[in-house]
């Protein structure tokens, strides 16, 4: 039976997290490792100013004082033996879509499990509070089965975003969108008058290209975006090369 490592940004009690794990028990032996609290937005950052810890909450549950990464890390090199089949992490209650990603302690994730040669997968559901993740985990389920069966380019994990909707249209292969936040800065004042800032809700201002996942799950499809670990602008060497000349000899 494959096994799977099940992580998640928003904490071990997540609905989203058991909603997952619900859905991928019949494919294979889950084993989660997650943060003992919410550590959405952290991106991909790894605690190395103190000691972590491990719980065993239950069999086949942990909980670590740490973000997702610290999870993925840990849980590779010191508390799973035999090397996971898939990585999954998920379900992230709002989407990750976008400029986003590169916040995201859900993809981030997936990322630590793709640099470890673990075929990995992010799942968020695009919606609002209450949350119904039947869909977001049925689609992790597909999914998961898909790479199983026909494996992923290298260095390469999906990005799943599904609208929390009743009709969805379908499911689109997209590209990473632009994603940015209007009014994202709230300026706020203690009860003694001084200035503070709460970094925060604003206005998202999706892309309008028709091939991005933010259009794809705006429209009612899920996104599934195909992210590379490689972050190098290809065309930016030929320029620099080429426009500014700035080889040396």
């Amino acid at each position: 039976m494959p096994l799977f490592l099940i992580t998640n940004d928003d904490g071990i009690h997540s609905p989203g997290l058991e909603a997952l794990v619900q859905a991928l028990s019949s494919q294979a032996e889950c084993v989660v490792i997650a943060p003992d609290r919410d550590n959405s937005a952290v991106s991909h950052s790894l605690t190395m100013n103190r000691p972590l810890r491990v719980t065993r909450l239950r069999d086949g549950y942990f909980i670590l004082n740490g973000t997702p990464t610290d999870c993925v890390a840990i849980g590779l090199n010191k508390i799973i033996k035999a090397k996971p089949d898939l990585l999954v992490s998920g379900i992230n209650p709002g989407p990750n879509l976008g400029d986003d990603i590169s916040y995201s302690g859900t993809v981030s994730a997936a990322v630590e499990g793709t640099m470890y040669g673990i075929p990995s997968l992010a799942i968020s559901l695009a919606g609002e509070a209450p949350y119904d993740f039947t869909s977001a985990a049925e689609i992790a389920a597909r999914l998961a089965k898909l790479i199983l069966q026909q494996g992923l380019p290298k260095d390469t994990l999906l990005n799943a975003n599904v609208p929390q909707s009743k009709s969805i249209r379908g499911i689109k292969v997209t590209r990473q969108g632009r994603r940015l936040w209007d009014n994202a800065i709230q300026e706020i004042s203690d009860p003694w008058g001084r200035k503070h800032y709460w970094i925060g809700g604003g206005t998202p201002s999706p892309d309008s290209g028709k091939d991005t996942d933010s259009y794809a799950v705006n429209n009612g499809y899920i996104s599934v975006t195909p992210i590379h670990l490689d972050l190098t602008n290809h065309q930016g060497i030929d320029h620099l090369k080429n426009e500014w000349r700035l080889e040396e000899d």
